[in-house]
């Protein structure tokens, strides 16, 4: 991993709380999808062109494998899309997983849509042996293939592989990448019973929060990206 010049870290993340977080570290650029991959890629090449060195995909995700509960950090080492794989950068990876310590290192898979159902994420680990999935990996490498950039993954287990996403959690998500209170709320009046699996989500992306920003503080600037040469 070298590290070109005084350039920022481009942080590629799904919500606007993950960017937050990403943006407290120094020399970090962080931009949220809010799951459209079209727009996650064109803000990322847009900074890109503005000087990013390195990329790294830096949010929460489902759970494939089911040793893994919501808060677990997870460092992938390849991501996996459509039959294609993508090595993260050996480097920054070594570095970010000996300052966070505890976090495994995996493979992640990209997906086009939220896993909502246990079944799913049952089916995708056993077809890709990722351990989690998000919706932003597989645009950060495919970008990072194309412009010789490195690329990390710091990924934390939301929603583990046996929990199902109530309709409500899916129908907040705006393009932006924050959280359409109003539609949360139109969802749950229209089907009340999906309060308790709502709450139960919700405490555990509180969970994943916590451990990314602790995850993101210990990393410092540019999120662990240096020239360790």
């Amino acid at each position: 991993m070298s590290d070109k010049g005084t350039g920022f870290v481009i942080a590629a993340t799904g919500l606007r709380a993950e960017a937050r977080i990403a943006a407290r570290s120094g020399d970090v650029r962080a931009v949220a999808g809010g799951g459209d991959t079209v727009r996650l890629d064109e803000l990322v090449r847009q900074l890109a062109a503005q000087g990013g060195v390195a990329i790294i995909s830096f949010g929460i995700a489902a759970g494939l494998g089911p040793q893994y509960s919501a808060g677990a950090c997870l460092i992938g080492r390849e991501v996996v899309y459509r039959g294609s794989s993508y090595s993260a950068d050996p480097a920054w990876t070594a570095s970010i997983k000996k300052t966070i310590g505890s976090a495994d290192l995996v493979r992640i898979a990209g997906v086009d849509r939220p896993l909502s159902r246990p079944s799913e994420k049952q089916s995708l680990h056993q077809g890709s042996g990722a351990a989690a999935a998000d919706m932003e990996s597989h645009v950060v490498a495919q970008i990072a293939a194309k412009l010789t950039l490195p690329f990390a993954v710091l990924r934390v287990i939301a929603d583990p592989a046996e929990r199902e996403l109530p309709r409500a959690a899916l129908a907040g998500m705006r393009i932006d990448g924050g959280i359409d209170v109003g539609a949360v709320l139109a969802s749950l009046a229209k089907s009340p019973h999906q309060l308790p699996d709502l709450i139960r989500v919700a405490a555990e992306a509180d969970r994943a929060r916590a451990t990314l920003l602790r995850c993101g503080d210990l990393l410092g600037p540019r999120l662990g990206f240096r020239d360790l040469g």
